[in-house]
């Protein structure tokens, strides 16, 4: 038997409105509607189930058995369909319990526990997953919708008509120097008189492995590079202990400041990073993303 289109799910929930208040006046004010209206509504119930609900006493509408046994098949299946609705918008990630942010490890000194809490804040029944890791890899998995979203390095690699982007800050690109360093006390520092200095870099992928590797080509020199690592943690940590030096943005300051020295290039290496938040344009309604954004636009004005 094929359903009737006039049986629709909003006629069901003011049919359940009308059962629970068993009066017009009190089932229209629960749904900020008019009496006629309800009473039209369970009227076009009646014909798209081609029987009787109720029968007439006066002006009062007196339910049968048949109004009983839509009544309890009714209330099942709009909680069915509202369970529907909330898994179907959580498999696409749209108002999930979970919120799946990535961003670069240089981030987390700061920024991303700025966010968070505020995130938090607003949303406190909200659970966060922090996935770290380079540009390369946090956007992949934003395509693939591994992720809700990424605070990352803006440049061209990012630009892409599927995503859009809200700028949080910039930040210059300085060398990473032990505290025993000869350039230490230095106010700035020619990069080029470090030609024969050896280095540590992030791997590539990362947006300061790329930055790092445009400032070397404008001091016309390729570095000798110790070794590569995957987090600028592991970095700073080589640079303190007197391994190299490195090239890493100013936010990297907060992190080992008491044994590593960020120095300024001079103004013709100058070079900065802008690090933003990026999101899938199918998900810019999603509650949760709206509150994490609306903590971006707060932090940017603070930045």
């Amino acid at each position: 038997m094929l359903i009737d289109e006039e049986l629709t799910l909003k006629k069901l929930e003011v049919f359940l409105a009308f059962m629970r208040s068993g009066n017009l006046a009190r089932a229209a004010s629960e749904l900020q509607t008019s009496n006629v209206s309800v009473h039209r509504a369970i009227h076009s119930l009646e014909s798209a189930l081609r029987c009787p609900l109720f029968k007439h006493e006066g002006r009062n509408l007196i339910p049968l058995e048949s109004a009983y046994m839509l009544e309890e098949k009714a209330q099942k299946l709009i909680q069915d369909a509202q369970e529907m609705v909330r898994l179907t918008r959580e498999a696409a990630g749209f108002g999930a319990e979970r919120f799946k942010l990535g961003s670069l490890y240089s981030l987390t000194v700061k920024t991303v526990p700025q966010l968070i809490m505020g995130l938090k804040l607003r949303r406190s029944e909200l659970n966060i997953d922090l996935v770290l890791g380079s540009n390369v890899d946090l956007l992949y998995k934003l395509k693939n919708m591994e992720l809700d979203a990424i605070l990352i390095a803006l440049d061209d690699s990012v630009s892409d008509p599927d995503c859009e982007q809200l700028a949080l800050f910039s930040d210059d690109i300085f060398l990473a120097a032990p505290n025993d360093s000869p350039f230490a006390d230095h106010t700035e520092v020619d990069l080029a008189d470090l030609r024969d200095q050896t280095f540590i870099t992030l791997t590539q992928g990362y947006a300061t492995f790329r930055d790092g590797a445009r400032v070397f080509q404008q001091a016309g020199f390729e570095p000798k590079v110790a070794m590569q690592v995957k987090d600028i943690f592991t970095l700073l940590s080589m640079v303190s202990s007197g391994v190299g030096y490195a090239l890493l943005p100013g936010r990297a300051a907060a992190v080992y400041e008491n044994r590593v020295k960020l120095i300024p290039l001079q103004a013709k290496y100058h070079l900065q990073q802008h690090i933003g938040v990026v999101f899938l344009k199918a998900k810019e309604r999603d509650p949760n993303l709206l509150a994490l954004l609306a903590e971006c636009r707060m932090y940017s004005r603070q930045a």
